[in-house]
């Protein structure tokens, strides 16, 4: 449709009130071009100056709704911005009576997995919503929006739109009714940043699109509840409402959407300052039946929303509760002891000062399907509720500890004692107090069911605490040491000899004391199965380490050498390696590799998708420039 966009003709619009009280928007009139040869007589140039432009738009409207059908419609847009947006402001109740839109049964299926710019049975007459438009920044504007409406009708209908906006984005109210006009098929619509919108807007889409599911709002600050409202009353099929940082929504509107949409699956509320408890217990209480997930941060809600959650969120699998400063030990006691989580499968709280020892093991206890746990910032946690959480929580397989500095290796470990036999993944991320201890006073674990461990920025674990780790997780496939700086070739030396099944993605990024002796072993262990391996600021890496990989990797698809001291020779091993099958490589500050890698980089092959050679202060833009027409499927970063 770029021939509607790029059409001439002003960008301003005028706006005309007709008797049927319909508001139609369009730029001034063109001036008509004189074709014909050129005559003196006045009234020879009078008759050719006329042309259909000069009808009134009374006229216009009349005759462009009788056009017979969505194809004729589109290439009708295209003769100017007049025409395009008088078309875009025609409704559908509007067009003459042999093109009626189609029915709501015949627009109700579903989507297929792929974008596809046709309908499956090849029917251009049936607008089915198979079509996906995103618009981002300052290509969002009303000409836009109303060229994609009517370019779409035709080929299959827009059943998805994303408009990801700006403070100076151009889309008002306008575009949004062009698109409600038009395509009453849509679904999805989604809205960022696009401060212009209205509820004007949003009537239009409610009026204009009954089969919407799912709407997005963020960080539109004229959107009241009155839009909400009327989402709510005529798009009863709605199963996602997300809101973000819509300081004019109230809890007016979401009462209402709890009151007519029974099929509400998700909901996710955040930094929205006047929605309070009346808002949320109410849209929770009423969609009960039907609410799966459920996703609140920044708001001005109390105890009273966590008890009306674990009352009624009988079908709830996912939970994510983050930044509630007004909720208490009490809210979590209760909305875990009221027994309705029943089917909770994910709960993640970050930064609720109100989360304490008592509150998580009442959640452990009233959510027994619960795998996983991602608990952020809380600083009220000790090894007494990490303790008490794993004796309840019997089909955990995922735990994500970040930012929780009262935790200690005791208290993990003892927790380890006690969890699901089926623990798969173990994360700690900045927790300060786990640090390694001389003597262990417990029982080691047995953890043979864990696969993927993760330990990053916590400077207390060294190499006693590894070792430990090594003796306990003899299944390792997945580990990250990220950020660890204490660790050195004899703290790693007995975690990777300990695996019995091969690891599969290890991460060292910022472990600066590893060198190539470490990598050497690691390769020569797990070459066969090792995919990933992330080396980002290991200085102490040279080419030795490339040698060692292009020798015995047989698998590697991911590899990130930046800021590592490899050379031009150690590139150029890498590159000659036959079993080898990059996808993705990263020489990011890499100060020693020069323009003399380009032609080795160039015959790495036709699986490369993705290369990184940023900041490689010896590789020049020419340089640079042909190696991407060498390498042009791939995705080179400089």
């Amino acid at each position: 449709m770029a021939a509607l966009v790029n059409n001439g003709g002003g960008d301003n619009t005028c706006r005309l009130s007709r008797t049927r009280k319909i508001d139609v928007y369009y730029p001034p009139c063109k001036r008509a071009r004189v074709v014909g040869p050129l005559t003196t007589g006045a009234a020879e140039a009078k008759e050719q100056s006329r042309s259909i432009d000069s009808l009134p738009n009374e006229c216009l409207f009349e005759i462009l709704r009788r056009l017979p059908g969505d194809k004729e419609r589109s290439n009708s847009a295209c003769v100017s911005k007049h025409w395009l947006m008088l078309l875009s402001s025609i409704r559908a109740t509007e067009l003459s009576v042999v093109q009626k839109r189609p029915s709501e049964e015949s627009m109700k299926r579903p989507l297929p997995d792929l974008n596809k710019d046709a309908p499956a049975d090849g029917q251009e007459s049936e607008n089915n919503g198979y079509l996906t438009r995103r618009l981002d920044a300052k290509e969002a504007t009303d000409i836009k929006l109303a060229s994609i409406a009517l370019g779409t009708c035709s080929r299959g209908g827009l059943g998805k739109l994303f408009i990801r906006g700006s403070n100076s984005t151009r889309v008002t109210n306008v575009g949004l009714s062009a698109v409600a006009h038009a395509c009453p098929s849509l679904q999805v619509l989604s809205l960022w940043k696009v401060p212009l919108i209205t509820d004007e807007g949003l009537l239009e889409i409610a009026d204009g699109c009954p089969l919407l599911e799912k709407l997005d709002l963020c960080q539109c600050p004229q959107i009241t509840d009155k839009g909400l409202i009327a989402v709510a009353q005529k798009c009863s099929n709605l199963t996602s409402l997300a809101i973000e940082s819509c300081s004019s929504i109230h809890n007016e509107g979401l009462q209402a959407i709890g009151r007519c949409c029974p099929n509400l699956k998700s909901i996710t509320i955040k930094d929205c300052p006047h929605v309070t408890d009346q808002g949320i217990a109410a849209l929770v209480s009423s969609a009960s039946s039907s609410l799966e997930r459920i996703k609140l941060k920044s708001l001005n809600i109390s105890d009273i929303t966590l008890a009306v959650i674990g009352h009624y969120g009988k079908n709830i699998i996912d939970l994510s509760l983050t930044s509630l400063q007004n909720v208490s030990e009490k809210g979590f006691w209760v909305m875990g002891n009221t027994l309705g989580l029943q089917k909770l499968r994910f709960i993640s709280i970050t930064s609720c000062s109100g989360l304490t020892d008592l509150g998580l093991k009442a959640i452990s206890k009233g959510s027994p399907l619960l795998k996983q746990l991602h608990l952020r910032r809380s600083c009220y946690l000790s090894d007494v509720g990490l303790t008490a959480f794993a004796e309840t929580a019997r089909a955990l397989e995922n735990l994500h500890l970040e930012d929780c500095n009262r935790f200690t290796l005791i208290g993990v470990l003892t927790a380890l004692s006690k969890c699901n036999p089926e623990l798969k993944s173990l994360a700690l991320v900045r927790c300060l107090g786990i640090k390694d201890i001389s003597s262990c006073p417990i029982q080691l674990p047995a953890c043979m069911s864990l696969r993927s461990l993760t330990i990053r920025d916590c400077p207390g674990v060294t190499s006693a605490s590894l070792q430990v780790v090594g003796k306990i997780c003899p299944q390792l496939q997945n580990v990250d040491l990220s950020g660890q700086v204490g660790v050195t070739d004899a703290s790693l030396i007995p975690l990777v000899e300990s695996s019995n099944v091969g690891f599969m993605e290890v991460n060292l990024s910022g472990c600066v004391n590893v060198t190539d002796a470490l990598v050497t072993l690691l390769v020569k262990s797990h070459g066969s199965t090792l995919k990933t391996l992330n080396l980002d600021g290991c200085k102490k890496i040279t080419d030795g380490s490339l040698l060692a990989i292009a020798d015995t990797c047989s698998v590697l698809d991911d590899l990130d050498l930046s800021g590592c001291s490899v050379t031009d020779y150690g590139v150029a091993v890498l590159a000659s390696a036959r079993q080898l099958n990059l996808r993705m490589l990263s020489l990011a500050n890499c100060s020693k590799v020069t323009e003399k890698s380009l032609p080795f980089l160039g015959n790495l092959g036709c699986s490369m998708v993705g290369l990184n050679i940023q900041h490689c202060s010896l590789i020049s833009n020419l340089a640079t420039g042909l190696l991407e027409e060498k390498l042009w499927w791939c995705d080179i970063i400089s």
